[in-house]
C-alpha cells in the first residue's frame, strides 16, 4: 500500500505541475475582473447589502441556472434555513434528508426548530435514495385528509419538506424525488451548495424543487467570500425570500417599519461584485475541473489498486466540485488519508453521518447502509483549477 499511496502522490503533483510544497484540496481562482469590479464597488461606496452588484450577481446566476429568481444571501447556510421557513417548515414539525451532508444541512432544520428524519443514499449519486425515501414514506406516515399534510405515525408530526442534496456536484435522482414527494405533499427543497455548474437530464440542479440553494463560500467552484443564493421558479415565493432576508422592511422613503421577524441575510454588494467576476469565469473552471477528472479516472483505472474513482451518475453533467475516491476497507482508506497528508498531498475523508452527532443521534432515520459504507470507504483528493 505504501507503494501505491507513494505513485498516487507523484500522479498528482505532475497533474497540478507542483513537485514540492502543499497541494491544497481546493482554492478560489481570481483571473477575471474581480480586482475591477472591487476597486468599482469601493470607489461606489456601497458596499454593503444595496448596491448594483447585488442585483446584477441575482440576474446573471438566474440566467445561467435556468431559473426565474435568484436572491442572494450571506451563506449557504442562511440561503436553506430562508428556504425551509418560505416552505412552511415549523416547530414540532419533521424534514427527511440524507445523513451523508455537511452539517449545514441538518443545521438549517434544527434553526427551524424542526427535528431532521435521516434516509438512504444511493451508490451511484452519493445523494439521496428514491426508493428508500417511498418506501419510508410508505411504511412510516399517514396521510391526514382534513389537513392534507403527511404525518409520522410514530411521532404524529408533520413532514413539513424534504432536503436532497447534490453531493460533491453529482447531481441525485432529483426528479424522481421530487414526484415522489408530490404525491405526499411534501415541498422539496433542493440543497445545490455544491453544484454550481452541474445539469440533471439538461437541467441545472437547484430548480427541480420549490426552492434551489447554492453556496459561494470560499472552496466552492467559484467564490463570493462568503455568500448564498436561492432559486426559484414561483415569483411570489422570490419576493417573500426577499423581505425576509433584509430585516422584513417594509418599503418607505424614510420611515423604519419592520411587518415580521426577519433577518439580515443579505449578501452585500463587495461580495456580489466579486460573483459577478467569478461567474464570467465559470465555463473555464468547469472544462478545467473535467479535464482533472478525466485524468484521474484514467489514472485509476490504469492501476490495479483497489480503488476507484467515483464518476458522473447516468443522466447527468457534474461540476466534479471535489474529486472523490473510494476504497474498499477504512483501514486502507485511513492509511491513504495519513501518508498523503504527511506527505504535502491534502486529502479529507467524507463527513461523519449526520445521526451519529451528539446533536442528532436521537433522529429518526431508515436503513442506512449505503451511507456507512460511504462513510467508511470515500475520500475527497485535490480538485482545483488547473491553471
Amino acid at each position: 500500500m505504501d507503494k501505491e499511496i507513494e505513485n498516487i502522490i507523484q500522479f498528482i503533483r505532475q497533474l497540478y505541475n507542483q513537485q514540492e510544497g502543499f497541494v491544497p484540496l481546493h482554492t478560489p481562482e481570481f483571473k477575471g475582473n474581480e480586482k475591477k469590479h472591487l476597486l468599482e464597488c469601493i470607489d461606489s461606496t456601497f458596499v454593503s447589502s444595496v448596491g448594483k452588484f447585488v442585483d446584477q450577481f441575482e440576474e446573471d446566476v438566474a440566467k445561467y441556472t435556468g431559473a426565474k429568481y435568484a436572491v442572494a444571501c450571506v451563506n449557504g447556510t442562511s440561503a436553506l434555513h430562508i428556504a425551509l421557513k418560505l416552505v412552511g417548515v415549523d416547530n414540532d414539525t419533521e424534514v427527511i434528508t440524507q445523513p451523508l451532508t455537511f452539517i449545514a444541512t441538518a443545521n438549517a432544520i434544527k434553526y427551524c426548530n424542526a427535528d431532521p428524519v435521516f434516509i438512504d443514499v444511493d451508490l451511484d449519486t452519493l445523494g439521496l435514495s428514491p426508493e428508500k425515501l417511498e418506501t419510508w414514506l410508505n411504511n412510516n406516515t399517514k396521510h391526514d385528509k382534513s389537513t392534507n399534510k403527511t404525518i409520522n405515525k410514530i411521532t404524529g408530526k408533520q413532514i413539513s419538506a424534504c432536503i436532497p442534496m447534490h453531493t460533491f456536484g453529482h447531481p441525485c435522482r432529483i426528479d424522481e424525488i421530487v414526484e415522489i414527494c408530490r404525491k405526499y405533499n411534501i415541498p422539496v427543497v433542493e440543497d445545490a451548495a455544491e453544484s454550481l455548474g452541474s445539469f440533471y437530464k439538461n437541467r441545472h440542479t437547484g430548480t427541480f424543487g420549490e426552492v434551489g440553494t447554492i453556496s459561494f463560500n470560499g472552496n466552492k467552484i467559484i467564490t463570493t467570500g462568503g455568500g448564498g443564493m436561492l432559486l426559484f421558479n414561483d415569483k411570489a415565493l422570490a419576493q417573500r425570500a426577499k423581505h425576509l432576508t433584509t430585516q422584513a422592511k417594509v418599503a418607505h422613503p424614510w420611515e423604519f417599519i419592520h411587518d415580521e421577524i426577519g433577518y439580515n441575510y443579505r449578501m452585500p454588494n463587495i461580495n456580489a461584485a466579486l460573483g459577478v467576476a467569478q461567474l464570467q469565469n465559470l465555463p473555464l473552471f468547469l472544462e478545467s475541473k473535467r479535464k482533472i477528472a478525466l485524468a484521474y479516472e484514467n489514472y485509476f483505472k490504469s492501476k490495479d489498486y483497489s480503488i476507484s474513482f467515483i464518476t458522473e451518475p447516468l443522466s447527468s453533467k457534474s461540476n466534479y466540485w471535489l474529486n472523490t475516491i473510494s476504497f474498499q476497507d477504512r483501514i486502507k482508506r485511513d492509511e491513504f488519508l495519513k501518508k498523503t497528508n504527511e506527505g504535502g498531498i491534502m486529502t479529507r475523508p467524507v463527513w461523519t453521518l449526520m445521526n451519529k452527532l451528539t446533536m442528532f443521534k436521537n433522529c429518526l432515520h431508515g436503513d442506512l447502509s449505503n451511507s456507512l459504507k460511504l462513510e467508511n470507504s470515500l475520500v475527497n483528493i485535490p480538485s482545483g483549477v488547473i491553471n
